[in-house]
């Protein structure tokens, strides 16, 4: 019997849209088991609650979306890093926050958890005490996998880089210019989200999740309010809709801006870094007429929209699109001498991205056709023909990404304009009923597919965890640095865009 098979023979436990499949541990140990013959079904999160551990698999045959969990026994359960290698991070991160450990699991070091934290295991049931060696706000050194070989070289990267960036440490072996291997350390930004969001409406909780990655913070609100949508079975009123995609496609072109910015000052393009930072701020400008924030945060809540368009707010947007869209073929040219400059840079292959279910600019640049706004699609985006961007050829290189990106601005920038033109009459927020009930919510987000499961007793947030899609991105990064010279290693962060602070959670 196939993984997928197992999967859909298992009983199954209320949850909107799709029903969650429970698996005993020997029926999820077959079933981890089986993933290595069937490549199709892809492990898009993994996260847990107090007595079991939960994993959102695709098939991607005929798309289907298998919500599966397994019971955990002796704080313990089957781990599926053996052959999914991203589950790695996610049994990392269960371990901190859970105290689950992943039962032959590929790496049980901390993640989240450096060593600074009051309590060990804050989500169990009952924390235990502090590492013996922790000291608040004293972290302990970083765990890096050892590198015995003669004439390696280790180069540390972070924790804290140069100029206003995120903090994330990164160790590169190297033998001269040739990277061995590159190995990330993230957790400094840790939030504690999903224990903030714990006892609290889904309304209230919807701040934590709009501050979850503050440059996607529209697209991880529309994730966590669908999530609650879905489980209250409260539809989201029209224009509401409407106006979450001029927000969701605002911000999709201001941080296509910012990550091209970034990565054409990392290659020293200096000219067409201006341009994309001066229409960034155009467009944080926009937002902050057409919705009272450069960022548009607290926009999207459970229900609809907790704020209107302003009434100048269309025309501003309108012209921001439209500066964007007349200098596009020019900036395009602008690109020719850095694309070449990227050609071959940080490849991932497109196996590669396929095993690691990758979406977004870094997966489509490799081939993946997958754009949530399509399948399984989501208001406004069902009557809007939305064409997902694609590199001119999907060579997965960082020119490949930067392809991705300018070919997405053009197309969000049509979906501005046609969403501005016809948007509809009516209420903003729909009342959400006080439920006992279970949802998965999700949204394309600049950077890829995000995910948010949510779980509600009497109305308020029993649990909840939202997945960014830099939980599959940063795994290509480290391999894709095995094909990169040392010297590029700036090159290959910037083309990647990941969000350190939407995987510290």
């Amino acid at each position: 019997m196939t993984a997928s098979a197992r999967i859909r023979a298992a009983p199954t436990a209320p949850c909107r849209p799709w029903p969650r499949h429970m698996l005993v541990q020997p029926a999820w140990e077959a079933m981890a088991a089986g993933l290595e013959h069937e490549p199709t079904l892809a492990l898009l999160a993994m996260w847990a609650d107090a007595q079991a551990v939960h994993a959102l698999f695709r098939d991607d045959r005929d798309g289907a979306l298998l919500p599966a969990s397994v019971p955990v026994a002796d704080q313990a359960y089957p781990a599926l890093s053996p052959w999914r290698p991203a589950a790695a991070w996610f049994e990392r991160a269960i371990s901190d926050l859970w105290g689950h450990a992943a039962r032959g699991g590929r790496d049980a070091r901390p993640w989240l958890d450096h060593g600074s934290w009051e309590v060990v295991a804050p989500l169990a049931p009952r924390p235990l005490a502090p590492h013996p060696l922790a000291r608040p706000g004293a972290p302990l050194p970083a765990e890096f996998l050892p590198c015995e070989a003669e004439g390696v070289d280790q180069i540390p990267h972070g924790p804290l880089p140069p100029g206003i960036a995120e903090a994330g440490q990164f160790r590169a072996f190297a033998r001269g210019e040739q990277v061995l291997r590159l190995e990330a350390r993230l957790g400094y930004l840790h939030k504690g989200i999903a224990g903030l969001m714990r006892g609290k409406s889904p309304r209230a909780a919807a701040t934590f999740a709009a501050r979850l990655a503050g440059d996607a913070t529209v697209a991880h609100a529309i994730a966590f309010a669908r999530a609650a949508e879905v489980a209250c079975h409260v539809a989201t009123p029209p224009r509401a809709a409407a106006l979450r995609g001029v927000a969701a496609e605002a911000e999709r072109i201001a941080m296509h801006l910012a990550d091209l910015d970034r990565l054409a000052r990392a290659a020293g393009a200096a000219l067409p870094a201006a341009r994309f930072q001066w229409h960034r701020e155009a467009f944080l400008r926009a937002g902050a007429v057409a919705f009272g924030h450069r960022l548009m945060m607290d926009v999207v809540v459970p229900g609809g929209v907790a704020i209107d368009l302003a009434p100048d707010g269309a025309a501003v947007l309108r012209a921001a699109a439209a500066t964007l869209g007349r200098e596009l073929p020019e900036l395009a040219g602008l690109c020719a001498g850095l694309s070449a400059r990227l050609q071959g840079v940080a490849v991932v292959p497109p196996g590669l991205a396929a095993l690691l279910a990758a979406g977004g600019p870094a997966g489509r640049a490799s081939g993946s056709a997958g754009d949530l706004r399509r399948a399984p699609g989501y208001r406004p985006y069902h009557d809007l023909n939305v064409v997902s961007a694609s590199a001119d050829a999907a060579s997965g290189d960082a020119a490949a990404r930067l392809s991705v990106r300018l070919a997405e601005l053009r197309e969000s920038c049509r979906l501005l304009r046609t969403l501005l033109a016809d948007l509809p009459e009516g209420i903003l927020l729909a009342a959400l009923p006080m439920v006992s009930a279970e949802g998965i919510g999700w949204a394309e987000g600049p950077r890829g597919d995000i995910w948010t499961w949510l779980r509600l007793e009497g109305g308020q947030v029993a649990s909840a965890f939202p997945r960014d899609p830099g939980w599959l991105h940063l795994p290509l990064l480290e391999q894709a640095m095995r094909t990169t010279g040392l010297s590029d290693l700036g090159i290959a962060l910037a083309s990647f865009g990941l969000s350190h602070a939407g995987m510290d959670q």
